[in-house]
């Protein structure tokens, strides 16, 4: 099975190309981000001990930068019950909301999203696709680690580890999946670039080590 999931890794994203990670957060303010009007995040959004923390209403997080072909990781905490996400690909769909690609974050076990929808759960490309394994999702309270990679419109998703779940943006199953998904009718939704963007759900999370490593870099 590693042997297996390292051929697949290494035929979809391999080789990758050699710049270095940067990091997204660096433990003392929230510099590089801003709120969707392009403003000062919202007061929920507070660093204490190296750690982003949601603590109150915040809205959704955006990076000021965009990205295409990108290795990105984080580590990340949910409370009981909480649900997050991380999105990539994030543009302004239509001229009024900031879409793309979810990463799911959730307490799958006590979150009732979890019981509706396996798109829904941990890991998942949200609403779209499940992960293809059983997720190795740490227990509430202990940080899990995740990183998705992109590379010429083909995602990977992994949970601690463990790749949990893979699409090809250009494929037509991709096409398939994304007309049943809630986000059938948003024209030029995750166009395979743009901003990253951490969300607000009303549940306390934390967030520490995020960085993203730019994979067009020569």
């Amino acid at each position: 099975m590693k042997v297996l999931t390292f051929l697949i890794f290494a035929a979809l994203v391999l080789p990758l190309a050699a710049g270095d990670f940067q990091s997204l957060f660096d433990g003392k303010t929230l510099s590089g981000w801003t709120a969707e009007n392009g403003g000062q995040p919202g007061g929920g959004w507070v660093v204490r001990d190296g750690e982003l923390r949601l603590q109150g209403k915040g809205g959704n997080l955006i990076s000021e930068k965009e990205y295409t072909n990108f290795e990105l990781e984080w580590e990340w905490k949910l409370s009981e019950g909480g649900n997050n996400g991380v999105k990539y690909w994030v543009s302004k769909v239509e001229g009024k909301q900031w879409l793309g690609i979810e990463y799911q974050m959730l307490d799958d076990e006590k979150h009732p999203d979890g019981a509706k929808n396996a798109s829904h759960r941990t890991a998942a490309f949200y609403d779209i696709q499940a992960p293809s394994v059983k997720t190795p999702l740490k227990p509430i309270g202990e940080w899990n680690l995740s990183r998705v990679i992109a590379q010429n419109g083909k995602i990977q998703h992994w949970l601690n580890g463990v790749l949990v779940g893979e699409v090809d943006t250009n494929s037509d199953a991709w096409k398939q999946a994304l007309a049943q998904s809630k986000f059938k009718n948003k024209e030029k939704f995750a166009p395979g670039h743009g901003r990253i963007l951490i969300t607000d759900h009303n549940d306390p999370v934390a967030f520490r080590k995020i960085r993203i490593r730019d994979l067009d870099l020569k």
